[in-house]
């Protein structure tokens, strides 16, 4: 049975049209379809529509002024949705919150950068933390994460791979030996990560899921890029995700150590935490992530 609203339009067409052959032919459905319709609109209305001939159709008086209420109704209905639907990408407006870890920063700020120059009326919230995001105390629109993402709820796509390397600046190895074992580098001085929710370091993660605690901290920090600098000043030992060393790797201004005891990568995932309709804003944001944190250029995954 069809719902009140469908009903209504094949009866609006077919009250502009001659027959109900005509009106099916519009419509794009068979004339049996047709006069279901208006036989059922007839029984919720309780009055005749249409006066029928072999050939054509006529309305009745209470349909005359029907079709004008219900043509108008229609109207109104069809300009509610009309307000939400889809906008040229240039008329994009509105706040997108994005929730991010704080090591992937660097990636980002192009990324998003770029979203606002294109889309002046766009206006971005970018949340920063190594905590996991409370999606909807902080009612966050898109967000990037480090790890498996475990919300079955959430839209997700996993875009690269996150290493973990263990690295040191040339300044440090110039004064002390390269580690050849976790025994040897227990006793060199190291950085470490504060884990704001406990108050204490982070474990450092190696193979087969082996973890291990910094033993002579020498610099502390409660944000990666702050331990990576300290990491670059010779300060001590660091493990930092890979999309944060690479570029110093390559440079020469961090040198890669154990890269036998490396733990496996963990997954890069841009997700949306609801589904079902989703504002262009939105849309725009989640897709253009996924877009550039795929491309190897922008997030390698190895040296």
């Amino acid at each position: 049975m069809l719902n009140k609203v469908e009903l209504l339009r094949i009866f609006c067409t077919a009250a502009e049209s001659d027959s109900f052959k005509a009106a099916a032919v519009r419509l794009g459905i068979s004339p049996q379809a047709v006069t279901r319709a208006v036989q059922q609109l007839e029984q919720s209305t309780g009055e005749v529509l249409f006066h029928r001939s072999t050939r054509h159709i006529r309305l009745t008086r209470f349909a005359e002024g029907f079709a004008v209420q219900a043509k108008n109704s229609l109207q109104q209905l069809d300009a509610l949705f009309q307000q939400h639907q889809a906008v040229p990408t240039h008329l994009i407006a509105g706040l997108v919150r994005v929730a991010a870890p704080r090591v992937i920063r660097p990636l980002l700020m192009p990324v998003l950068s770029a979203l606002v120059q294109q889309h002046p009326a766009l206006q971005l919230d970018l949340r920063l933390s190594d905590q996991i995001a409370d999606v909807v105390d902080e009612q966050i629109d898109v967000g990037v994460r480090i790890g498996q993402i475990r919300d079955n709820g959430f839209i997700a796509r996993k875009v690269s791979s996150v290493g973990l390397f263990l690295t040191a600046s040339p300044l440090l190895l110039a004064k002390h030996p390269s580690p050849q074992s976790l025994e040897q580098l227990a006793e060199l001085p190291t950085t470490a990560l504060m884990d704001k929710a406990t108050g204490r370091a982070w474990h450092w993660y190696f193979k087969e899921g082996q973890l291990w605690s910094p033993k002579k901290i020498s610099f502390v920090a409660d944000d990666s890029e702050t331990e990576a600098d300290a990491t670059l000043a010779g300060l001590g030992i660091s493990q930092l995700a890979s999309c944060m060393a690479i570029p110093h790797l390559r440079s020469g201004a961090l040198v890669r150590l154990l890269p036998e005891l490396d733990p496996d990568p963990w997954p890069l995932s841009v997700y949306r935490p609801q589904r079902g309709p989703v504002p262009e804003r939105v849309r725009l944001v989640f897709d253009r992530l996924i877009s550039a944190l795929s491309d190897p250029t922008i997030c390698p995954e190895s040296t």
